[in-house]
């Protein structure tokens, strides 16, 4: 294994699975944080006491979550030029991955919600805040303290079904690993390598959702004292 690294073709081979995995990273980046603007309004939808606020956001739930991501990507791929909005393949693979993220996204956060007690509302009101203002500086950061676990769970989730995204010509992981093997025929060691790549990226998220959930964790302790 050490004789095939250490070749140059396999070297040049390394750096563009490297290239790729910088391509998984920005496509799934991309998609969460688009994805989470959507989920927010859905969630407020869902928590709405409008009933064709909430129907409107269970339609969206429901959709985005029984039809498979693979078909998502290639309905929002090939659908969009057909009605005169030409995107690069990136900016379809995120767009893909972010409207159906925002689903599971929208479902964390409405967990995240409905474990707040009540009361807190009343109180607020009762200490002069408006009604935007109870959303982002009470319930909002409380509903991401609940959820947070979930969400980085579905951070990971898209990260790995980032995967995907190579069948609409993105050149992310995945699709140079492919490449490569279909070069060198060495389906093993390419592919093995891939799959190190993808856990170690997958590990680096994990790390980075519990220090997020320690500094949410200790921002809810300093509120509560």
């Amino acid at each position: 294994m050490s004789d095939f690294l250490g070749s140059t073709s396999a070297a040049a081979s390394v750096a563009l699975l490297l290239i790729g995995a910088g391509m998984t990273i920005a496509v799934s980046a991309a998609s969460i944080l688009l994805g989470f603007v959507i989920a927010v309004p859905v969630c407020i939808a869902r928590l709405s006491r409008f009933r064709v606020a909430r129907w409107a956001g269970g339609v969206y739930v429901s959709f985005f979550r029984g039809v498979p991501l693979l078909v998502q990507l290639l309905v929002i791929y090939y659908a969009l030029p057909s009605v005169g909005l030409e995107l690069p393949s990136f900016f379809a693979a995120a767009l893909g991955l972010a409207v159906c993220t925002a689903a599971y996204q929208a479902e964390n956060l409405r967990g995240g919600f409905l474990v707040i007690p009540v009361g807190q509302v009343a109180a607020a009101r009762a200490f002069g805040y408006r009604g935007a203002q109870i959303w982002r500086h009470i319930l909002l950061p409380q509903a991401l303290r609940a959820s947070a676990p979930a969400i980085v769970n579905e951070m990971i989730a898209i990260l790995k079904a980032s995967s995907l995204v190579s069948v609409v010509g993105v050149a992310d992981l995945t699709r140079v690993s492919q490449n490569i093997v279909a070069r060198d025929l060495k389906p093993i060691q390419w592919y093995g390598l891939a799959a190190l790549i993808y856990l170690v990226i997958s590990l680096g998220v994990a790390a980075l959702g519990r220090g997020s959930e320690r500094r949410l964790g200790r921002g809810g302790l300093a509120a509560a004292l």
